[in-house]
């Protein structure tokens, strides 16, 4: 708790925008603007409570002034107290709290109205955004940092936006009013008060300046400490089958020993800081008092005012520390907001579409002519790639780790777009669809697999929604799955969710693979669809593909050249070109670089 001089419990590092004002107007201008009449309100209200909430120390102090006299006049043989004018005052008093707490609680439903409506728009804008941004942003991001600014960012601009606007507010019209009222009541004991702040603020500013060092070194060697638990508790096997224990523990001592003496001492300072407060406000109230008896003695002020006063010296501080509690609680506000603005502000995917293609009639015929591409200006990997993919085939793509196999895939589906030359479906070029229609054509089964919380059912349905439920099964029939899917409790209706240890990673890719079934796309991209499959099943898979591929074109990446054979035909791939094409007796044939990878493949096996 605060001390009577309000006092900070401790000093703590506040993250700063790196732009506080243009942060400011982009929030007003944005979001608080569309708001501006509750907002008045708001401000009228809070102004009105404030008021009322002042005005009251000074009615008790009449109160306090009329039982004085009153017990002075009984002494010297008169009427005494009047009960009755100290009734009214009461009833004065009571209904000005009560106005108080009714302007109070309009006022924070209002901001709280508010506040949860801007919450909700910037939440809605970000979920729009996201769809929109290119695939490179996400390559650039952790995944940690995008969920950062969609959940902590606009938790911590909601809880502060709904607190600091009315706290401001009542924060500057309380200390206003307070300085009006103690000047009102006496301008010598209002000097006293004044000349007590500036001592305190220079005790208040060296104590911290002092234990700032030492609350950086904590949070620093407080980050080093949780690090090191989770990365030693995330490989605890490893630590123990190589006897580390002993080495884990003197680190972690050492860390440890660090974090608790640079927060003993960051502590100690800022603990400081309220007894140092308590001995100024004390000191202060001395003073105020010694003035003010001086002064009622020589009949310039009533005992009722030295009361008064006492209250709103005791008020005065409080709202200067809520200001300095408000400025930290503005610093995080913008800085939230600020990532988020940057979020909302990232360049979005450029559209090309120079017509509605209806993709419903093509056919699956892909050209790739001269393409190009980098995802830096300076470094191109795709180089010159030709090829021409004619409905139905069946496409392998091999190469060495970095060959630009995948790249091709992404550049195929518009997650980038090409530097240089073209990409064609039927004669028309990717960049001419939109987006989500060129994506309906394909079907495509990664390497990680994806499922989301929901059913088995919905989990397969995922690209099909209108799908019957005799289709949704097929689907998992010839994705070799249904087995399985029947063995869990609730069959199809079985729940799936990250702690669902009963599936394993590979059922969980024939899952994704019966969803891709059921799409029934016209072209189907497997990248390193079966790693995840034992040999056993990957035979079942692959015999089940061949059956879904008829008629489709077909884009396979993989590693294990063993599972390519059939392929109608082969693109291998080095340093981002086609070094060699053919089937894979063709390849074989010509001993060049596919034939060397794929006899390695069997040397490894051998050693």
């Amino acid at each position: 708790m605060p001390g009577p001089m309000g006092g900070p419990r401790g000093a703590q590092t506040t993250e700063r925008a790196k732009d506080f004002k243009q942060t400011t107007k982009k929030l007003i201008r944005s979001y608080l603007a569309k708001y501006k009449i509750p907002l008045i309100i708001v401000m009228i209200f809070a102004i009105g409570s404030t008021i009322f909430t002042i005005v009251g120390p000074k009615i008790l102090g009449n109160a306090t002034t009329e039982i004085f006299n009153g017990l002075i006049s009984k002494l010297s043989g008169g009427s005494g107290i009047d009960f009755g004018k100290i009734g009214t005052i009461a009833l004065t008093l009571l209904g000005l709290y009560v106005t108080s707490a009714i302007f109070s609680f309009v006022q924070g439903f209002l901001m709280t109205n508010v506040a949860q409506k801007i919450t909700y728009r910037i939440r809605n804008d970000i979920a729009v955004k996201i769809n929109k941004l290119p695939m490179k942003y996400f390559d650039k991001k952790t995944n940690g940092e995008v969920l950062s600014v969609i959940t902590n960012d606009i938790d911590t601009l909601s809880m502060n936006l709904n607190q600091s606007i009315t706290h401001i507010i009542t924060a500057i019209c309380t200390i206003i009013g307070i300085l009006v009222m103690m000047f009102s009541i006496s301008w010598q004991m209002t000097l006293i008060s004044l000349v007590i702040l500036p001592i305190a603020g220079i005790l208040v500013t060296a104590i911290v300046k002092k234990s700032q060092k030492y609350f950086n070194r904590q949070q620093d060697y407080l980050g080093h400490v949780n690090g090191q638990v989770e990365e030693v508790y995330g490989g605890l096997n490893i630590v123990k089958v190589f006897n580390a224990e002993e080495k884990v523990t003197k680190e972690f001592e050492k860390a440890n020993d660090e974090l608790y003496h640079s927060g003993w001492k960051a502590q100690f300072l800022s603990g400081l800081m309220h007894p140092v407060m308590n001995f100024i406000s004390n000191v202060g109230y001395v003073a105020v008092a010694v003035a003010g008896g001086y002064l009622a003695i020589r009949g310039t002020i009533t005992v009722g005012n030295i009361q008064s006063f006492i209250q709103y010296n005791k008020q005065f501080t409080q709202p200067i520390n809520q200001l300095a509690q408000i400025s930290n609680m503005l610093q995080a506000m913008m800085a939230a907001a600020e990532r988020i603005f940057e979020f909302l502000e990232e360049p979005e995917e450029v559209v090309t579409t120079k017509g509605n293609i209806d993709t419903s009639k093509l056919e699956g015929n892909v050209q790739f002519e001269h393409v190009k591409f980098g995802y830096n200006p300076e470094k191109t990997i795709i180089k010159d790639f030709n090829a021409n993919v004619k409905e139905g085939q069946k496409i392998a793509i091999v190469g060495p780790t970095g060959a630009g196999k995948t790249t091709m895939v992404k550049l195929l589906m518009r997650f980038y777009d090409v530097t240089d030359g073209a990409i064609l479906v039927d004669g028309h070029n990717v960049k001419d669809f939109d987006r989500g229609e060129l994506r309906k054509m394909f079907g495509m089964v990664l390497q990680d697999t994806w499922l989301f919380g929901g059913t088995v059912k919905e989990n397969i349905k995922y690209g099909n929604e209108d799908a019957t439920d005799t289709e949704v099964i097929e689907a998992a029939k010839a994705a070799h799955v249904h087995h399985f899917i029947k063995t869990l409790p609730k069959g199809y209706n079985s729940m799936i969710n990250e702690e669902s240890t009963n599936i394993s990673a590979g059922q969980k890719q024939l899952l994704t693979i019966a969803r891709v079934i059921l799409a029934d796309p016209k072209i189907l991209i497997l990248d390193e669809a079966t790693s995840s499959i034992d040999t056993r099943t990957e035979i079942q898979i692959q015999s089940a593909m061949d059956n879904l591929m008829k008629g489709r074109t077909s884009f396979i990446i993989a590693h294990r050249l063993s599972t390519i054979k059939n392929a109608d035909l082969i693109l291998v791939m080095n340093h981002g070109d086609i070094v060699e094409q053919g089937t894979h007796e063709d390849l074989l044939a010509k001993n060049g670089f596919y034939a060397d990878l794929y006899n390695s493949q069997f040397e490894e096996v051998e050693e």
